[in-house]
Parts: structure tokens; sequence; C-alpha cells
């Protein structure tokens, strides 16, 4: 894990331990990271809809496995 400083707004800092229920600052913050990160991907996968196209069936998606020979 890497130490950091980071100067916060007090009233954001506040409002994000009342939001999250976190025990410490530290866990807030880490859970604000969290969530901003799995949201932006959600938003790329999201972008991704409809620009893919599948070669394999669901069924075959579900009980094949063409790794195994």
């Amino acid at each position: 894990m890497t130490r950091s400083t980071v100067t916060l707004p007090g009233e954001l800092l506040d409002e994000l331990l009342r939001e999250v229920k976190a025990k410490s600052k530290t866990a807030a913050v880490i859970l604000a990271i969290q969530e901003e990160i799995r949201f932006r991907k959600k938003i790329r996968i999201k972008a991704m809809a409809g620009k893919m196209e599948f070669v394999r069936t669901a069924d075959d998606l579900r009980h094949g496995d063409g790794r195994l020979g």
C-alpha cells in the first residue's frame, strides 16, 4: 500500500463519511476511489454495446470449452 498526503475540503470528507458510514477517513476514501473506478469501467462497458459480434452461441459458451480439445 502506498502512503499519500492529500488535502481535502473538510466538508466534503465529512459528507463522505456520513454517506458511506465508514469507520475511518481512510476507509471512506478507499471506498470512494473503488466506486469511482467501478463506475467508469461500467461506462466503458456500456459504450461497447452493439459494437461487438459474437461468433459462438450462448449454449456453446455455457457448456462447451473449446480449450479442452
